[in-house]
């Protein structure tokens, strides 16, 4: 009977640490509302918690052209960053729409001055996986490795699982991205409505707090009395013009 589970342990092991780090990163980003913030959080938590990766990038492109780079290290960012040229196994893997692998750079040649910038800083080895996260962006996540054959197909695994959940985590944050500008606009319309900027104003006056935040009392006022805020406004206003007038 062969009782040798060594293959099984490393297996459930790999599971186990790509679990985490999608939990990981669904933390870190559940919140976020700015996208560039989202990717270098992405890239980070990528490089602190996949064993063998050294650095992690990301290759964004919106409507056909770059639309944004992260780097877990700075020194690597042009690797990841497309107006240094085309060729690429990031552009690879988003034109191909299919995971790009080299274990081993030194006898690379699709990508001949890529390569030679890469290994020149240290990478031997990268997996670029692309990443759908809506209508208008797209984007590989890429995994480099500091030596040669470190990549195995646990992550190359790891990179197909990662990009399936980064696109979900990334289109969450441009939408509330999308969501925090248009309730931006909404506020600045309502602070040009005469009455509810006056209201605005005094509440700023009471206590000293930005105009945000006054409008936030306001709308929770008009919440807690089941009236619309422009209503609230106007008692408010006419409540501090008949105490200045007495």
């Amino acid at each position: 009977m062969n009782l040798d589970t060594r293959e099984p342990v490393v297996h459930n092991l790999g599971v186990l640490e790509t679990a985490a780090l999608l939990r990981e990163l669904t933390a870190g980003l559940i919140a976020l509302t700015d996208f560039d913030e989202a990717l270098l959080a992405l890239v980070r938590v990528t490089r602190d918690a996949v064993a063998g990766v050294r650095w992690c990038g990301f290759t964004a492109l919106r409507a056909g052209e770059p639309a944004g780079v992260a780097a877990s290290d700075d020194r690597l960012a042009g690797l990841d960053d497309l107006r240094h040229g085309p060729d690429s196994p990031a552009m690879n893997a988003i034109r191909r729409r299919e995971m790009v692998l080299a274990v081993d750079l030194a006898g690379e040649s699709r990508w001949p001055a890529w390569t030679a910038r890469a290994r020149d800083l240290g990478v031997r080895g990268v997996i670029s996986a692309p990443v759908d996260i809506d209508d208008q962006v797209i984007g590989a996540i890429n995994l480099y490795a500091a030596g040669p054959n470190l990549l195995t197909p646990q992550h190359q695994l790891t990179a197909m699982l990662l990009a399936e959940h980064a696109g979900l985590l990334l289109a969450a944050v441009r939408d509330r991205g999308r969501q925090a500008e248009m309730a931006g606009q909404r506020d600045a319309e309502l602070l040009l409505d005469g009455v509810v900027g006056q209201a605005v104003g005094v509440i700023m006056t009471q206590r000293g707090c930005p105009p945000a935040e006054a409008l936030d009392v306001l709308r929770t006022a008009a919440s807690s009395l089941g009236i619309p805020l422009r209503e609230v406004a106007e008692r408010l206003v006419r409540t501090v013009s008949r105490q200045r007038e007495s």
